[in-house]
C-alpha cells in the first residue's frame, strides 16, 4: 500500500519533522514520493519515481524546512502503473472555472467502469489518475461553478458510486477544502490541536491523541476545521483472495524490473500479502 499525509491549519505551521518521520516509511514504499503544498502565495507540487531516502531534493527541502496551511504528501508502493514520475502523486488537474484539483490516494480500484473512458486521457497508467480525470471531466460538465458545498455533495456522490469493492482511501484538494476518505479500517489517524489537523496513514511520533479517521464518510476540512461531513455509505473494503493475488502478481513483476524495496514475504501467505499490499 501507498501512505498518505495531510495537513490543514488556519496559519502557516512549520511541519518540517513530521513529514521527515512521514518521509522515513520509504523502505516499504520505494516507488516515488511527492509533495504539494497548495497555499495562495506558497503553492508547489514536486515529486520523484525514487524512494524519498535517495532524494537530493526532498533532503534540500526538508533541510531548509517545510511551512504551509495545506499540505499533501505520499509516498508509493506501486500496485498499478509502472515506476515512472507519471504515475508518482499528488495528481493535479485544472478545470474548466481555472480550479485546481490535486489528489493523493492510497489503494487500487479493481472494478469501476466509469474510470475505463479515462485511460487514453492520463498522463500515466494509474487507477489514481484515472479517479481525478474523472473528477474534473464532470466537474467540466457543469454549467457554472459549484459552491464549496455543491463541490462536497458532488464528491460525495461520486465516492459512494466508486466505494463499492474498491480501495479508495484518498485526500483531495479543490484549492479551498481538503476533502479525507478511507474505507479501508485502521489506515489514516489524525492529530488535531487548536488551529490545525495532521493526517497520516501511521501515527508520525508517540503522541498519544492519534486517532483512527472515520471509516466509510467523506469529510472536508478548511483552516483546520471540520468544513462539511457525510453519512456513511457502509461499503468497507475488505479485500478476496482474488484480488490480493493479483495485485502480488503486479508487484512481483516490479521486483524483476527494478532492484527497490525487496518484499520478503510468503506468496502463499494470505495474511502476509493482507498486510504488505491492501
Amino acid at each position: 500500500m501507498c501512505e498518505l499525509f495531510g495537513f490543514t491549519s488556519s496559519k502557516e505551521e512549520d511541519v518540517t519533522d513530521y513529514l521527515k518521520a512521514f518521509y522515513s516509511h520509504c523502505e516499504e514504499h520505494p516507488h516515488g514520493w511527492g509533495l504539494s503544498i497548495l497555499d495562495e502565495n506558497r503553492s508547489c507540487l514536486v515529486k520523484e519515481p525514487v524512494k524519498a531516502s535517495k532524494s537530493d531534493l526532498l533532503k534540500e527541502m526538508l533541510s531548509s524546512g517545510i511551512l504551509g496551511k495545506n499540505i499533501l504528501a505520499h509516498i508509493r508502493f506501486a500496485t498499478i502503473g509502472k515506476m515512472d514520475k507519471t504515475n508518482c502523486h499528488p495528481f493535479a488537474k485544472k478545470d474548466k472555472f481555472g480550479r485546481t484539483w490535486t489528489l493523493i490516494h492510497n489503494g487500487t480500484i479493481f472494478n469501476c467502469p466509469e474510470l475505463s473512458k479515462y485511460n487514453d486521457v492520463e498522463c500515466g497508467d494509474t487507477d489514481s489518475e484515472r479517479i481525478i480525470c474523472c473528477f474534473v471531466d464532470k466537474i467540466n460538465g457543469f454549467e457554472k461553478e459549484l459552491s464549496a458545498e455543491e463541490r462536497f455533495n458532488f464528491i460525495n456522490d461520486m465516492v459512494s458510486r466508486m466505494a463499492e469493492g474498491n480501495k479508495l482511501n484518498f485526500m483531495l484538494s479543490d484549492g479551498e477544502q481538503i476533502f479525507v476518505h478511507i474505507n479501508c479500517q485502521g489506515l489514516l489517524h489524525y492529530l488535531k490541536d487548536e488551529h490545525s489537523i495532521i493526517f497520516s496513514t501511521k501515527p508520525l511520533d508517540d503522541n498519544l491523541f492519534w486517532f483512527n479517521f472515520p471509516l466509510n464518510t467523506l469529510i472536508s476540512f478548511k483552516d483546520g476545521k471540520v468544513l462539511f461531513k457525510g453519512e456513511s455509505h457502509g461499503k468497507e473494503y475488505i479485500p478476496t483472495c482474488e484480488q490480493l493475488w493479483a495485485v502480488s502478481d503486479f508487484i512481483l513483476s516490479m521486483q524483476d524490473d527494478n532492484s527497490e524495496g525487496e518484499l520478503n514475504f510468503d506468496r502463499s501467505d494470505l495474511k502476509s500479502l493482507k498486510y504488505r499490499f491492501i
